[in-house]
């Protein structure tokens, strides 16, 4: 799969022999003509892709069908296609080690618009994240504009679901 961006946080020039946490994540693109599925973070402020962390020895697909159905009660989806690796160390809340190395792996997918029950995890609850159909132009803006303003908010994953939505919107619209 194509890495579309490599991303070492400018706080890591300083560590030496780092503890790096390792993990994996699946995230879907899921499109209707220029509506796309995100998760919009009420905490954060922005838009981001559906998915998340695939568990241990579980297939990276099967992972992805399972987070999206968890996050966003998606219905009937299939995998079409894979879009790319997104690679990034940053900072870890996880004790015992300095840096997370997340690899996101991105697939093109399909869904019934109509979404069912979604069960997210308590802490997506409290940070009020909602599964929502958007304009995928309108998310883009939104996010950029939460980038130029650097809102106290602002998680470190914007970074991330920014650059893939302008490629989506530039490669497969």
């Amino acid at each position: 799969m194509r890495l579309i961006n490599k991303y070492i946080h400018k706080s890591f020039t300083q560590i030496i022999d780092p503890v790096i946490f390792e993990r994996t994540a699946a995230r879907g693109i899921i499109l209707d003509n220029e509506d796309i599925l995100m998760i919009y973070t009420k905490r954060y402020n922005d838009y981001s892709f559906p998915g998340g962390g695939v568990d241990d020895g579980e297939d990276i697909e099967e992972g992805l069908i399972r987070e999206l159905k968890e996050e966003t009660g998606a219905k009937n989806i299939e995998i079409a296609s894979a879009f790319g690796d997104y690679e990034e160390f940053r900072p870890t809340h996880y004790e015992g080690y300095d840096i997370v190395h997340m690899r996101s792996h991105f697939f093109v997918c399909s869904a019934e618009k109509e979404l069912g029950v979604a069960s997210p995890e308590d802490y997506e609850i409290s940070n009020g994240s909602v599964p929502v159909w958007v304009n995928i132009h309108a998310a883009i803006k939104h996010n950029q504009e939460v980038i130029a303003a650097k809102e106290d908010s602002m998680g470190l994953s914007i970074e991330r679901e920014t650059l893939v939505l302008e490629l989506v919107a530039t490669e497969l619209l």
